[in-house]
């Protein structure tokens, strides 16, 4: 807990440090921004405020407008001066530099620094305290714009109109140059989760007399998701051409939200072993449900206004921290029922004669624990990748999660499938002699 207040009086007192731990967030958690934004700054004392960051190509621009730009401050001896407050851009490798350039220099301002490229400064603002300005980017990189503040005592107000784009055939395209390939992405998994739904509903239709109400809440699930990425991809096309989702991002939150929620309600109901092995759910498994459910709710108004308000919002931190801890908690609950799953087996094995069925119960439900390896890898692997991989591979990153989220679905719905006998095999006594001795020794189906 020490270490923990302590580090968050470093960031209080380190504005660089705080900018970068706000680019870290950013990098790790795949938001659905526009790349025209409008924001509106009220009061803010913050030495800096980022604002966005964008990946640019050969004839990227970056656009920004300023109105009723205002300024005030509670030290009647205070003087203002104008060429100590405006925006810049810099690269994320620049931050580091700037951060030592700080200790050597004074009196510092990020302003002044060479290693940021000047876009404006207060001084620059007409008599009606507006700006317009247009810069082109000579050296394509990553960069990120922020708004320096080297004058903390002055508490500012305007509103603030950015664009970022690139040009490609002398049309603007809105979207960073790691992710021009996402639309086709993500309408390429819209087509296999739609096929993927349409086989599921064969074999269900196949298999009725063996079908259970999971089977149809995995349906549920496919459909969501596949409705999901083809907002996602419409999302994408919108804003590389226009800028803004035209409100397919309304339409990518509502699936999202649905496909979060069940998601987790599938992972855990099949934990519990419900409509495999049981008809009904115990309290606790009920109050895992209780809880994992609400969490998704807040999981997904956390990730809306994330997404909206964007980090130049003076709680967009908290809410990302917000973000982070429920999903943390959602992925560690539903592990629970899981091994409350795994044990009950392990102690029916020894009284109820049903060995084999039980190993066959018990090998499905240790499989299962797979379940770990795919969250782990999408929330922390692909995360790592991400940050090792150059701002125009972006897209990579997306591809990794969506496909390790194929193989899980795949694996989930492979193994739980609605199929007679699946696992209540026929078994003659020698396999159920063998199986009680497997159980018998083998120690690893104890947890």
């Amino acid at each position: 807990m020490m270490r923990l207040s302590n580090f968050s009086k470093i960031l209080h007192h380190h504005p660089l440090l705080q900018l970068l731990y706000a680019l870290f967030f950013i990098s790790t958690i795949p938001f659905a921004f526009s790349e025209i934004k409008k924001t509106h700054i009220i009061d803010d004392s913050r030495p800096m405020i980022l604002f966005e960051r964008f990946g640019f190509a050969e004839g990227g621009h970056v656009a920004i407008s300023l109105k009723d730009v205002s300024w005030k401050t509670k030290h009647r001896k205070a003087e203002y001066n104008p060429s100590l407050m405006g925006f810049f851009l810099a690269r994320d490798i620049s931050f580091a530099r700037i951060i030592n350039e700080s200790h050597y220099t004074q009196p510092f301002c990020v302003l002044s620094s060479r290693y940021v490229k000047l876009i404006s400064k207060f001084d620059e603002l007409t008599i009606n305290s507006t700006y317009n300005g247009l810069i082109a980017i000579d050296d394509p990189d990553e960069y990120s714009l922020v708004f320096g503040n080297c004058e903390p005592e002055f508490e500012v107000s305007m509103y603030v109109h950015t664009e970022m784009y690139n040009l490609q055939y002398g049309v603007k395209d809105f979207l960073p140059a790691g992710q021009t390939l996402l639309p086709k992405l993500y309408f390429m998994f819209f087509l296999i989760y739609s096929w993927f739904f349409g086989v599921w509903i064969y074999i269900c239709i196949k298999q009725r007399p063996t079908v259970d109400t999971i089977h149809v809440i995995m349906g549920a699930l496919l459909l969501v998701k596949a409705l999901k990425m083809i907002c996602a991809s419409e999302d994408k096309m919108y804003v590389g051409k226009t800028g803004t989702p035209h409100g397919w991002d309304v339409a990518f939150y509502i699936f999202g939200f649905f496909k979060g929620i069940m998601l987790f309600t599938v992972i855990v109901l099949i934990g519990t072993g419900w409509s495999f092995l049981k008809p009904y759910l115990q309290e606790r498994e009920k109050n895992v449900l209780m809880i994992v459910i609400p969490l998704q709710v807040l999981e997904n108004i956390a990730y809306v206004v994330i997404s909206e308000t964007g980090p130049a919002t003076k709680d967009w931190m908290t809410w990302n921290q917000m973000f982070l801890l429920i999903d943390v908690i959602c992925c560690c609950a539903v592990f629970f029922p899981i091994i409350w799953s795994i044990r009950s087996l392990r102690e029916a094995s020894k009284t109820d004669g049903k060995a084999a069925r039980n190993l066959q119960k018990l090998t499905l439900f240790k499989q299962y624990i797979f379940v770990v390896a795919y969250l782990y890898f999408t929330r922390v692997v692909v995360s790592s990748i991400g940050a090792l991989l150059d701002y125009k591979y972006e897209w990579i990153m997306n591809a990794l999660a969506e496909g390790a989220s194929l193989i899980f679905y795949v694996f989930i719905f492979y193994n739980f499938q609605p199929i007679e006998r699946n696992p209540y095999l026929v078994i003659d006594d020698e396999e159920e002699s063998a199986a009680s001795q497997i159980l018998q020794e083998d120690d690893s189906f104890e947890l």
